[in-house]
């Protein structure tokens, strides 16, 4: 599995910002992959952002996003999207897509070690 990031970029406080994620590889429906937003800021630890099933299913966000973000997907173009509005200056931090197989637990959707594919990253800086 592959995973290309884009979308990041400078944007001003309040502003907005839409971060894609190509997945490829042997990725189908059935394989149930989980499909993740992380970040990390200068200086600090990757957190989770956000989260969603490949096909469908519940989404998850990290409280400091919820209400701002919105992950979403289109099937037809294997790309998965992170809608980023009423951005903040604590919002800069390099964004990473990730992926894993199989069913992940709620508590652990968020948790980098959780996933198993990690793409490149792209820089969002807010200010």
């Amino acid at each position: 599995v592959q995973l290309v990031e884009s979308g990041g970029g400078s944007a001003q406080a309040g502003g907005s910002l839409k971060l894609s994620c190509v997945v490829s590889g042997h990725v189908t429906r059935d394989d149930n992959y989980c499909i993740a937003w992380f970040r990390q800021p200068p200086g600090k630890e990757r957190e989770g952002v956000a989260t969603t099933y490949i096909g469908g299913g519940a989404s998850y966000y990290a409280d400091s996003v919820k209400g701002r973000f919105t992950i979403s997907q289109d099937n037809a173009k294997a790309t998965v999207y992170l809608q980023m509005n009423s951005l903040k200056v604590e919002d800069t931090a390099m964004y990473y897509c990730a992926a894993s197989r199989g069913y992940i637990a709620t508590s652990r959707r968020l948790v980098a070690t959780a996933y198993n594919y990690w793409g490149q990253g792209t820089q969002v800086t807010v200010s």
